[in-house]
């Protein structure tokens, strides 16, 4: 069987959700265990979290917010179709309900994807080479097709798109949460063209959703990858190399009130889930499990 040269960029989400999220983010990039980071904007450690990527070189990328705290753009911070009546983004399902009783004005989405690309570059010196979402908000219907204009007037080439083989085999995720993720496949499924239209690509191959949290083990993650790489050796146009991300959320659990994106950090970063996911990532049998599989780890800017 030929080898396949794999690459695999491991990213690293929520960088500058709160200073304990950045400095377990930097501690797994250093120890070489991720390799690209995610930068949401409206953290409220946004601005320390550019420096220490300045500072340790770390590939780093926009993770677009539009479900969690506060906007950046100063004119939707009051009246915006964006805001529930507390002021902050309607939440991850609060997003989603009210997308599908069309009470968000797309413009308004525009507006604020734009802004958090100016402030992502005003904040690092550059524009992301990569742009995502938070709660993967950008594979929503219509909003993806605001994203993709957005991607493709600041010529950001990559994206995410959250399909991953085998996550219907994953017997150990909650129904619930299990028919979150199967709405995240189907709304990716529908963005595959019109992401292509416009011009934006990403990896062969996504996992991470049934590595999440206490999900995570240095066994769940070489199993995602080796059923990525059969997948990759299946399909006929790829020639010798493929690319796979693998979405993380290391870091260190949240002590509030510190942290969040305005509102104060939510259960998952105050968990156990966080360094749980930090403590796997920097084993190394994972990193010996890299260098046996002939897997290279790189970033967005390295495809």
């Amino acid at each position: 069987l030929r080898m396949l040269q794999v690459k695999l960029i491991i990213t690293g989400d929520d960088f500058g959700y709160c200073p304990r999220r950045n400095q377990g983010i930097v501690d797994c990039f250093l120890a070489g265990a991720i390799s690209n980071v995610s930068l949401l904007v409206n953290g409220s450690a946004a601005a320390d979290a550019a420096k220490l990527a300045r500072r340790h070189n770390i590939p780093i990328g926009l993770h677009a917010n539009l479900s969690e705290g506060s906007p950046v753009c100063e004119v939707l911070k009051t009246n915006s179709s964006l805001l529930n009546q507390d002021g902050f983004f309607h939440g991850k399902m609060g997003f989603r309900t009210a997308l599908s009783k069309g009470l968000l004005n797309m413009s308004e989405v525009k507006q604020e994807l734009k802004a958090q690309v100016e402030l992502f570059q005003e904040l690092t010196g550059h524009l992301p080479p990569h742009m995502d979402g938070h709660q993967h908000v950008h594979v929503l219907p219509e909003v993806r097709h605001v994203f993709a204009e957005v991607l493709e007037e600041y010529g950001i080439k990559y994206t995410r798109v959250p399909i991953e083989p085998g996550l219907h085999n994953c017997d150990w995720i909650p129904p619930s949460l299990m028919d979150f993720y199967l709405g995240v496949e189907e709304d990716s499924f529908n963005t595959v063209d019109v992401f292509t239209k416009h011009g934006i690509r990403w990896p062969d191959i996504y996992i991470g959703l049934s590595t999440m949290g206490r999900n995570m083990s240095v066994s769940s993650i070489r199993s995602a990858i080796d059923s990525a790489v059969l997948q990759l050796r299946a399909r006929p146009a790829h020639g010798s190399a493929g690319t796979i991300e693998l979405m993380v959320h290391p870091g260190y659990p949240s002590v509030p009130p510190v942290g969040g994106c305005g509102e104060g950090p939510d259960d998952f970063s105050q968990s156990w889930e966080r360094l749980h996911e930090l403590q796997t990532l920097i084993k190394p049998e994972l990193q010996s499990y890299y260098k046996s599989r002939n897997i290279q780890l790189c970033s967005f800017k390295d495809l």
